[in-house]
């Protein structure tokens, strides 16, 4: 068996040099393809929206910003595990895990809690899967129209605890809201 045999992908072709004729040559045909190509595109419906006045449709699997919930006392969920940031498969999520103070009640439901919770914007690629490994329900993916905010600074980018924990106020109309149901 000789090397030129060898094709491990099975899709192995042989190509020849043969002289092209006088119409190939000349590329008649294949401007012919383009053009005709360009002017079946060109009596097609315009996939454009305009932006302000028209907003695109979202989908139903649409994924926003990243939100850290509270539960009814305005205590975070979130526990520390590390499962979000394990499952996270752009490496994003970064945290450290402290240990609750007795003075801390009154923040954090369990004895052990995020001391740093930091999720890079420029890496997150907005799958979801930090929200369903969580086994607290602690993080979750908005339905927020706003995804990341334009910036220069890459630092700007990585969102801490300051931007993705909940509202104070959000968290106890959403206790409201559990309890009318």
């Amino acid at each position: 068996m000789s090397i030129e045999t060898i094709s491990l992908s099975g899709r192995k072709k042989l190509v020849s040099n043969k002289e092209m004729t006088f119409l190939e040559r000349l590329y008649l045909v294949a401007i012919v393809k383009g053009l005709f190509i360009t002017i079946k595109h060109f009596f097609r419906k315009k996939a454009t929206i305009h932006y302000p006045e028209q907003v695109r449709e979202r989908s139903a699997v649409y994924r926003g910003q990243h939100m850290l919930k509270r539960d009814e006392q305005g205590r975070e969920n979130c526990t520390a595990c590390g499962l979000c940031a394990l499952s996270c498969p752009a490496e994003a999520i970064t945290m450290k895990a402290a240990e609750r103070r007795p003075d801390e009640k009154h923040l954090y439901r369990e004895e052990k809690y995020a001391e740093i919770y930091e999720i890079n914007m420029l890496r997150c690629i907005f799958c979801g899967l930090c929200e369903e490994a969580c086994p607290k329900d602690a993080i979750y993916l908005t339905e927020s129209k706003v995804l990341v905010p334009a910036n220069y600074e890459r630092e700007d980018f990585i969102f801490g605890k300051d931007k993705l924990v909940m509202p104070l106020e959000m968290a106890i109309k959403n206790s409201q809201l559990n309890n009318a149901n």
